[in-house]
């Protein structure tokens, strides 16, 4: 792991970056059930309970292995197409048959060292890319 820390220009250090908490999509208002349907029901992810607090406000959380992806509801909502969470799988030949075959088709894209990987868009639009490291030594 790279130690990354924050520092003021006299070299004290106020603060320590550790790791990532979740990943947040944008999604438009209403959307939840769409959600569920393709990151639980395509990709596997398991919905994970929002603090009341904040399930006012709509949207949906999901968590899969150490990955926690939150989908919030955007007013003015607009897909990220460009920007993107890489999600790391094990098995991408099958999730990508089943992103097929539930409507969402696999884009391959340039080749990344070490990695097999596809895009998918989820039901809004959004970009998600889905990546298997190679077993070098098969």
């Amino acid at each position: 792991m790279i130690d990354v820390r924050l520092v003021c220009t006299d070299d004290r250090i106020v603060g320590e970056i550790v790791g990532l908490d979740h990943v947040q999509l944008a999604m438009p208002a209403g959307g939840e059930d769409v959600a569920r349907a393709f990151y639980s029901g395509v990709l596997g992810l398991v919905e994970e309970p929002k603090p009341p607090n904040l399930a006012v406000r709509g949207g949906v959380w999901f968590r899969g292995g150490v990955l926690r992806l939150h989908l919030g509801v955007e007013g003015d909502f607009r897909p990220a197409r460009k920007a993107h969470p890489a999600i790391l799988v094990r098995g991408l030949a099958g999730l990508a048959a089943r992103c097929a075959a539930a409507g969402f088709p696999p884009v391959t894209d340039e080749p990344l060292d070490g990695f097999d990987r596809v895009y998918v868009f989820d039901p809004f639009g959004n970009r998600i890319e889905l990546l298997e490291p190679r077993d070098e030594n098969a």
